[in-house]
């Protein structure tokens, strides 16, 4: 009778599915523990820092949003669903009329992606610094401060609406694994030119292949999009 090799003891298929000797998983958690921790770590440091650097761009955003619209607020924050289905508040530099959130029904009709997820490209809602600060992304700067707080991450899916949770299916639920990130693999992989389910296997594919390197690479790739800002709305 055949005598499997060691490698054949620690990896072998039960059921169709690769099984992993206790070992090698309790190796896996190491690795991930470690994995986690680096992240945080770059995170906090990352994200203090660009708030340093960047205050006196932030500023001048601020001062520009209030002159436009002086009775909305600088920021908006928007109830978002993070890891585990846990709720938080959102913060970014308000890019829209100081009543969007009342229009928004007259206008769900207009959405322009499928699935839980509204995108409308000529967004009748949103101010004249408002586009510009959405086309280079920095209505999302003041997210750094969630970055703080632990509630987002510079590199994950990114948090949902509660109306869009409400109709995820078993399978979406899967991207609420993990902590939400400022950007993530589908922002640069084609943003608002994707589908919903397109961007969920895209977040999915995130989740099982992580690590800091991908990170970085996702860093990386988002600076370059950011450059052309072509699909920003």
């Amino acid at each position: 009778m055949h005598s499997p090799s060691s490698r054949d003891a620690k990896l072998v298929l039960r059921g169709g599915h690769r099984y992993r000797s206790p070992e090698r998983m309790a190796a896996g958690a190491k690795e991930r523990r470690a994995y986690l921790a680096i992240k945080r770590m770059l995170d906090m440091t990352a994200a203090a820092i660009g708030l340093v650097l960047l205050a006196p761009l932030l500023l001048l955003v601020a001062l520009l949003i209030k002159l436009e619209d002086p009775r909305g607020a600088v920021f908006f924050s928007q109830t978002r669903i993070g890891k585990d289905g846990l709720p938080f508040r959102m913060f970014k530099f308000r890019s829209m009329v100081h009543n969007a959130e009342e229009l928004l029904q007259e206008l769900l009709a207009r959405n322009e992606i499928e699935g839980a997820m509204f995108k409308m490209k000529d967004d009748p809602r949103i101010t004249r610094i408002g586009k510009f600060i959405r086309k280079t992304s920095i209505d999302e700067l003041p997210q750094l401060l969630n970055v703080l707080r632990g509630e987002m991450s510079l590199v994950g899916p990114r948090p949902p609406l509660p109306r869009e949770v409400a109709e995820y299916t078993a399978h979406d639920r899967q991207r609420l694994a993990v902590v939400p990130g400022c950007t993530g693999l589908w922002q640069v992989s084609g943003r608002n030119e994707l589908s919903f389910a397109e961007m969920v296997e895209l977040d999915l594919h995130y989740i099982r292949r992580r690590n800091t390197r991908f990170d970085l690479l996702i860093l990386l790739r988002t600076v370059k999009v950011l450059a052309g800002a072509r699909d920003a709305f």
